[in-house]
């Protein structure tokens, strides 16, 4: 399944010790496909830093770009579909370019999403994606 993941929702997949590790584990085993733009790695990459240095933001980058089971979208349309945070387009822009299942995450300005015909985007939060996981 193709998956637009936000960076909040990452960051909480990639520990070991995380309830949501399975997420993460799901992208490296092929089970789903991580969509991903150049604007969503650079906000990857910016919050990692902040929260865990260069290294391991470097790491994680090196990880998602070198990976079979992710794939480097390249929206070519703003939809500008989030207008309380702006920011949060380029998630919605990738999903719709790469025709992604889902856009995973917990952030409410995405909720505006359910309420748009065209184009339909599915959100779901990182909780509810686990729960998908555990019981396929």
């Amino acid at each position: 399944m193709r998956i637009v993941l936000d960076t909040n929702s990452l960051i909480q997949s990639i520990p070991e010790r995380s309830p949501f590790f399975l997420v993460w584990q799901s992208i490296l085993s092929g089970e789903n496909t991580l969509c991903v733009s150049n604007e969503i790695l650079e906000e990857y990459e910016e919050v990692l830093q902040k929260l865990a240095g260069k290294d391991t933001a470097r790491y994680v980058i090196d990880a998602i770009l070198e990976s079979e089971h992710v794939e480097l979208i390249t929206p070519y349309y703003n939809f500008n579909l989030i207008t309380t945070d702006p920011d949060d387009n380029k998630f919605v822009d990738c999903a719709i370019a790469a025709n992604a299942r889902y856009v995973v995450t917990n952030d409410r300005h995405f909720d505006v999403l359910r309420q748009i015909k065209f184009p339909i985007i599915d959100v779901i939060s990182l909780k509810e994606f686990l729960e998908q996981l555990k019981h396929q």
